[in-house]
């Protein structure tokens, strides 16, 4: 299989393969989840349930308080520029636009691709952090199993394999682009079965958490 026939499989039949796990695994996930139910609650709701989910949700977006940021600063400062900076590189990168508007019709306007640039560049440098202070620290090194580097791995090629495709480094632009759209496949089969699927389901374990504390009159 030479690169051209390496770049057309990438593209056809595993992309096929790796939505159609992705789609099936999110699924299952997702009934699992719904399928446990909650115990009906009997008590006279004393807030307002709707409320204290949105709040719940938003709170979780802003920035955590004095104390937990000096406890886990690093943990805390590189989850934002991670998460921050791999929303833009996957969103407003012109390719994956078009990528998106193929395949759904939908589009948006895209950021110059510098700014994606230097978005890469931020992504890479806070993993990286994350994983040093995984390995130095000895709680998080001795709570860390196979699965975590395993997760790290597969979040970090794509960012890696993008940004030398784009800047064509080492190897040729079509082995490059085969790459990068090869370690997203591997991303997507994963994340279903894994503590990736918080992709999903995040929203959903916040809002339970916000609206049963909103109806017990507790501030989330």
């Amino acid at each position: 299989m030479n690169e051209i026939d390496f770049l057309l499989w990438v593209k056809g039949s595993a992309f096929t393969i790796a939505v159609a796990i992705f789609i099936i695994g999110m699924l299952l996930k997702l009934f699992e989840i719904v399928s446990l139910g909650r115990k009906e609650d009997y008590a006279k709701p004393r807030g307002n349930p709707i409320k204290g989910g949105f709040h719940e949700m938003w709170r979780r977006f802003l920035p955590v308080d004095k104390q937990t940021f000096e406890r886990s600063a690093v943990t805390v400062i590189a989850g934002y520029m991670f998460h921050i900076g791999l929303f833009v590189v996957v969103f407003f990168f012109v390719p994956h636009i078009l990528l998106v508007d193929s395949l759904l019709g939908l589009s948006w306007p895209a950021l110059p691709t510098p700014i994606i640039d230097a978005f890469a560049v931020i992504t890479m440098v806070a993993l990286i952090a994350a994983l040093i202070h995984r390995l130095v620290h000895p709680v998080k090194r001795y709570l860390s199993t196979i699965m975590d580097y395993v997760v790290w791995t597969v979040t970090f090629l794509p960012v890696l394999t993008g940004y030398m495709a784009f800047h064509h480094l080492l190897l040729s632009n079509n082995m490059l682009i085969a790459l990068h759209i090869l370690s997203v496949e591997i991303l997507l089969i994963l994340i279903p079965f894994s503590k990736l699927s918080h992709v999903m389901t995040t929203f959903m374990a916040r809002w339970y958490t916000g609206t049963t504390m909103g109806a017990r009159g507790v501030k989330s």
